[in-house]
């Protein structure tokens, strides 16, 4: 498995971290071949999450941000005592990871698709896990 960090700078935000995934693939490829299958790109963190999204207009992001506050405002009226329950429910609104096809050694996302860190309790340093899981082929890293 590997891993890279990322620093946010907003409470709030969603950091594209797409090159830094490809990187890994490339990384993949000239230790073991071809990589052919999928990547698993996970938060472990309980208020960052991974989502897939939009990447050419930054309106998108702060669409989706604002409705998710409108959603889930911060409210004193949570009983956690840390104030971060929003940060909590969004990010298992927006979900831990997200499985992405691998062919060629590419990530095969759509035309506008980038994959996000979803930061909702920053600013703060986060690690982001990724494991390359490969098709039956045998290529790649599969531990």
């Amino acid at each position: 498995m590997r891993q890279f960090s990322v620093s946010t700078t907003r409470r709030e935000e969603f950091l594209d971290i797409t090159a830094e995934v490809a990187a890994i693939l490339r990384d993949i490829e000239r230790e073991s071949g071809p990589a052919e299958g999928a990547v698993l790109v996970y938060s472990p963190h309980t208020t960052a999450g991974i989502t897939i999204n939009e990447g050419a207009d930054p309106d998108v992001r702060r669409d989706m941000l604002a409705h998710l506050a409108k959603l889930v405002p911060c409210d004193p009226g949570f009983r956690h005592a840390e104030g971060n329950s929003d940060a909590h429910i969004k990010t298992s609104l927006m979900g831990p990871s997200q499985l992405v096809p691998v062919t060629g050694g590419r990530l095969k996302l759509g035309t506008w698709q980038k994959i996000y860190c979803c930061e909702f309790d920053g600013p703060r340093r986060r690690t982001v896990l990724v494991q390359f899981l490969p098709s039956g082929s045998g290529a790649g890293e599969g531990g």
